[in-house]
Protein backbone atom coordinates (compact mmCIF):
# COMPACT_ATOMS: atom_id res chain seq x y z
CA UNK A 1 0.00 0.00 0.00
CA UNK A 2 1.35 3.44 -0.84
CA UNK A 3 1.62 5.96 1.67
CA UNK A 4 1.48 10.12 1.70
CA UNK A 5 5.48 9.98 0.47
CA UNK A 6 4.33 7.98 -2.71
CA UNK A 7 1.97 10.13 -3.37
CA UNK A 8 3.65 12.90 -6.34
CA UNK A 9 2.17 12.06 -9.88
CA UNK A 10 4.22 14.24 -12.46
CA UNK A 11 2.96 11.46 -15.43
CA UNK A 12 -0.78 12.71 -15.25
CA UNK A 13 -2.77 15.71 -15.82
CA UNK A 14 -4.61 17.10 -12.71
CA UNK A 15 -8.59 17.16 -12.64
CA UNK A 16 -8.38 20.91 -12.06
CA UNK A 17 -5.65 22.82 -13.14
CA UNK A 18 -5.17 26.46 -10.77
CA UNK A 19 -6.73 28.32 -14.15
CA UNK A 20 -10.04 27.14 -13.98
CA UNK A 21 -10.16 28.74 -10.93
CA UNK A 22 -7.70 32.03 -11.19
CA UNK A 23 -7.56 32.76 -14.83
CA UNK A 24 -4.57 34.78 -16.20
CA UNK A 25 -4.52 39.09 -15.81
CA UNK A 26 -2.99 40.94 -18.01
CA UNK A 27 -0.75 43.56 -16.05
CA UNK A 28 -0.71 41.82 -13.05
CA UNK A 29 2.19 42.30 -10.78
CA UNK A 30 4.86 40.16 -11.47
CA UNK A 31 6.31 40.51 -7.70
CA UNK A 32 4.34 39.46 -4.30
CA UNK A 33 4.90 39.98 -0.63
CA UNK A 34 3.05 38.00 1.23
CA UNK A 35 2.05 38.07 5.07
CA UNK A 36 0.40 35.65 7.67
CA UNK A 37 -1.39 38.47 9.72
CA UNK A 38 -3.65 40.60 8.73
CA UNK A 39 -2.22 43.20 10.78
CA UNK A 40 0.70 43.45 8.60
CA UNK A 41 -1.86 45.06 5.85
CA UNK A 42 -3.58 47.38 8.14
CA UNK A 43 -0.18 48.25 8.84
CA UNK A 44 0.56 48.93 4.67
CA UNK A 45 -2.92 51.03 4.42
CA UNK A 46 -1.59 53.02 7.25
CA UNK A 47 1.63 54.15 5.41
CA UNK A 48 1.19 53.36 1.92
CA UNK A 49 -1.38 54.14 -1.15
CA UNK A 50 -2.82 50.92 -2.24
CA UNK A 51 -4.83 49.45 -4.83
CA UNK A 52 -7.34 46.92 -4.92
CA UNK A 53 -6.52 44.84 -7.82
CA UNK A 54 -8.44 41.37 -6.69
CA UNK A 55 -9.96 39.11 -4.35
CA UNK A 56 -9.19 35.29 -4.02
CA UNK A 57 -11.64 33.21 -2.31
CA UNK A 58 -11.04 30.31 -0.35
CA UNK A 59 -11.41 29.42 3.37
CA UNK A 60 -11.70 33.27 3.76
CA UNK A 61 -11.06 36.01 0.64
CA UNK A 62 -7.49 37.24 0.13
CA UNK A 63 -7.85 40.75 -1.22
CA UNK A 64 -4.93 41.47 -3.25
CA UNK A 65 -3.46 45.12 -3.71
CA UNK A 66 -0.85 46.92 -5.89
CA UNK A 67 1.63 48.97 -4.15
CA UNK A 68 4.29 50.91 -6.13
CA UNK A 69 7.22 50.79 -4.06
CA UNK A 70 10.79 52.14 -5.46
CA UNK A 71 9.03 51.98 -8.59
CA UNK A 72 8.33 48.18 -8.84
CA UNK A 73 4.98 47.38 -8.82
CA UNK A 74 4.06 44.58 -6.03
CA UNK A 75 1.12 42.81 -5.04
CA UNK A 76 0.38 42.34 -1.69
CA UNK A 77 -1.77 39.49 -0.10
CA UNK A 78 -2.56 38.27 3.11
CA UNK A 79 -2.28 34.59 3.13
CA UNK A 80 -3.36 31.60 5.44
CA UNK A 81 -1.26 29.81 8.32
CA UNK A 82 -0.88 26.07 6.83
CA UNK A 83 0.37 24.71 4.10
CA UNK A 84 -2.52 23.89 2.47
CA UNK A 85 -4.21 27.17 2.04
CA UNK A 86 -1.26 28.90 1.52
CA UNK A 87 -0.21 26.41 -1.41
CA UNK A 88 -3.66 26.93 -2.95
CA UNK A 89 -3.48 30.68 -2.63
CA UNK A 90 -0.22 30.83 -4.20
CA UNK A 91 -1.24 28.31 -6.75
CA UNK A 92 -3.85 31.18 -7.85
CA UNK A 93 -0.99 34.22 -8.18
CA UNK A 94 1.04 32.22 -10.27
CA UNK A 95 -2.14 31.44 -12.57
CA UNK A 96 -2.87 35.16 -12.72
CA UNK A 97 0.45 36.06 -13.49
CA UNK A 98 2.87 36.52 -10.31
CA UNK A 99 6.62 35.42 -11.21
CA UNK A 100 8.46 36.18 -7.63
CA UNK A 101 7.10 35.76 -4.15
CA UNK A 102 8.35 37.02 -0.83
CA UNK A 103 6.54 35.22 2.13
CA UNK A 104 7.78 36.54 5.81
CA UNK A 105 6.30 35.63 9.18
CA UNK A 106 6.48 34.62 12.70
CA UNK A 107 8.15 30.99 13.65
CA UNK A 108 9.37 29.08 16.65
CA UNK A 109 12.86 28.66 17.31
CA UNK A 110 14.70 25.39 18.44
CA UNK A 111 18.04 27.69 19.69
CA UNK A 112 17.16 30.05 22.63
CA UNK A 113 20.06 31.96 21.67
CA UNK A 114 17.55 33.30 18.96
CA UNK A 115 16.37 36.32 20.59
CA UNK A 116 12.63 37.24 19.90
CA UNK A 117 12.38 39.06 16.43
CA UNK A 118 15.41 37.84 14.89
CA UNK A 119 15.86 37.48 11.36
CA UNK A 120 16.20 34.13 9.82
CA UNK A 121 16.86 33.16 6.47
CA UNK A 122 15.57 29.42 5.95
CA UNK A 123 18.30 27.30 3.87
CA UNK A 124 15.75 24.12 3.49
CA UNK A 125 12.70 23.18 4.75
CA UNK A 126 11.94 19.60 6.56
CA UNK A 127 9.04 17.62 5.04
CA UNK A 128 6.47 17.00 7.86
CA UNK A 129 3.89 18.05 6.24
CA UNK A 130 1.14 16.76 3.24
CA UNK A 131 1.48 19.66 0.97
CA UNK A 132 4.96 19.09 -0.45
CA UNK A 133 4.64 15.25 -1.46
CA UNK A 134 2.10 16.00 -3.83
CA UNK A 135 4.67 18.41 -5.70
CA UNK A 136 7.75 17.42 -5.39
CA UNK A 137 9.36 13.93 -5.31
CA UNK A 138 9.99 12.42 -1.40
CA UNK A 139 12.91 13.39 -0.12
CA UNK A 140 13.77 14.39 4.12
CA UNK A 141 14.41 17.81 3.72
CA UNK A 142 13.14 20.93 0.24
CA UNK A 143 16.21 23.19 -0.65
CA UNK A 144 15.22 26.62 -0.92
CA UNK A 145 17.79 27.88 -3.84
CA UNK A 146 16.55 31.70 -3.43
CA UNK A 147 18.44 31.38 0.25
CA UNK A 148 21.47 32.67 -0.97
CA UNK A 149 20.27 36.00 -2.91
CA UNK A 150 18.13 36.92 0.39
CA UNK A 151 20.85 36.69 2.51
CA UNK A 152 22.99 38.48 -0.19
CA UNK A 153 20.21 41.35 0.32
CA UNK A 154 19.47 41.65 3.72
CA UNK A 155 23.94 42.00 3.76
CA UNK A 156 22.97 45.15 1.56
CA UNK A 157 20.79 46.38 3.84
CA UNK A 158 22.61 46.08 6.69
CA UNK A 159 20.27 43.27 8.07
CA UNK A 160 21.60 41.09 11.02
CA UNK A 161 20.74 37.70 10.30
CA UNK A 162 21.25 33.89 10.87
CA UNK A 163 21.25 30.87 8.00
CA UNK A 164 19.53 27.37 8.45
CA UNK A 165 17.22 24.58 8.14
CA UNK A 166 13.97 24.99 9.17
CA UNK A 167 10.71 22.15 10.36
CA UNK A 168 7.43 22.75 8.67
CA UNK A 169 4.94 20.71 9.90
CA UNK A 170 1.20 20.30 10.19
CA UNK A 171 0.31 19.78 13.34
CA UNK A 172 1.79 22.33 16.28
CA UNK A 173 0.48 20.43 18.87
CA UNK A 174 1.99 17.51 18.56
CA UNK A 175 5.59 19.24 18.16
CA UNK A 176 7.07 16.82 21.20
CA UNK A 177 9.98 17.29 22.69
CA UNK A 178 11.96 14.03 21.22
CA UNK A 179 11.07 15.50 17.77
CA UNK A 180 12.08 19.06 18.19
CA UNK A 181 14.98 17.68 19.84
CA UNK A 182 15.59 15.30 16.67
CA UNK A 183 15.23 18.21 14.11
CA UNK A 184 17.48 20.48 16.39
CA UNK A 185 20.31 17.83 15.83
CA UNK A 186 19.52 17.90 12.60
CA UNK A 187 20.38 21.70 12.29
CA UNK A 188 16.96 23.17 12.09
CA UNK A 189 16.90 26.75 13.85
CA UNK A 190 13.11 27.34 13.59
CA UNK A 191 9.95 25.34 12.89
CA UNK A 192 6.46 26.99 11.27
CA UNK A 193 4.07 25.36 8.98
CA UNK A 194 4.15 26.52 5.80
CA UNK A 195 7.84 26.93 4.26
CA UNK A 196 7.85 23.34 2.70
CA UNK A 197 5.06 23.65 0.96
CA UNK A 198 5.80 27.37 -0.53
CA UNK A 199 8.85 25.92 -1.74
CA UNK A 200 7.36 22.83 -3.47
CA UNK A 201 4.66 24.79 -5.31
CA UNK A 202 7.40 27.11 -6.67
CA UNK A 203 9.45 24.63 -8.34
CA UNK A 204 7.09 22.46 -9.42
CA UNK A 205 5.51 25.96 -11.38
CA UNK A 206 8.75 27.59 -11.73
CA UNK A 207 8.76 30.61 -9.77
CA UNK A 208 10.80 31.88 -7.32
CA UNK A 209 9.53 32.12 -3.62
CA UNK A 210 11.84 33.91 -1.17
CA UNK A 211 10.94 33.27 3.15
CA UNK A 212 12.26 34.74 5.93
CA UNK A 213 11.34 34.40 8.93
CA UNK A 214 10.91 36.58 13.07
CA UNK A 215 11.70 34.72 15.73
CA UNK A 216 8.49 34.72 17.97
CA UNK A 217 7.87 31.58 20.38
CA UNK A 218 11.24 29.49 21.87
CA UNK A 219 10.58 25.64 22.32
CA UNK A 220 14.10 25.56 23.51
CA UNK A 221 13.33 25.43 27.14
CA UNK A 222 11.45 23.20 30.13
CA UNK A 223 8.63 25.00 29.84
CA UNK A 224 7.37 26.65 26.33
CA UNK A 225 7.86 30.40 25.86
CA UNK A 226 5.33 32.38 24.10
CA UNK A 227 7.90 35.19 24.26
CA UNK A 228 6.80 37.52 21.19
CA UNK A 229 4.05 35.30 19.61
CA UNK A 230 0.95 37.41 19.26
CA UNK A 231 1.96 40.28 20.66
CA UNK A 232 4.22 41.99 17.91
CA UNK A 233 4.38 45.44 18.71
CA UNK A 234 3.44 47.65 15.70
CA UNK A 235 6.55 49.18 14.75
CA UNK A 236 7.84 45.89 14.54
CA UNK A 237 5.26 45.02 12.34
CA UNK A 238 5.93 47.67 10.05
CA UNK A 239 9.65 47.25 10.27
CA UNK A 240 9.27 43.41 8.65
CA UNK A 241 6.73 44.74 6.13
CA UNK A 242 9.20 47.26 5.11
CA UNK A 243 11.93 44.72 4.98
CA UNK A 244 9.42 42.59 3.12
CA UNK A 245 9.11 45.23 0.32
CA UNK A 246 12.77 46.19 0.21
CA UNK A 247 13.40 42.51 -1.07
CA UNK A 248 10.54 42.70 -3.43
CA UNK A 249 12.01 45.76 -4.93
CA UNK A 250 15.65 44.01 -5.40
CA UNK A 251 14.51 40.19 -6.66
Amino acid sequence: MKTIIDTFDDDTDAIIEPSRMAPRIEGFPKTAVVCFNERMITALQEHYSLTLIDAMKGDFTAPVYKINFKDVDIAVYRTAVGGPETASLLEKMISKGCERFVFFGACGVLNRELAAKSLIVPTAAYRDEGTSYHYLPPSTYVDIPTAARLAEIFTELNLPHVCGKTWTTDAPYRETRANAARRREDGCLTVEMECASIMAVAQFRGVDAYQFLYAADSLDAEEWDARTLGSLPQDDRERFLKIALEVAARV
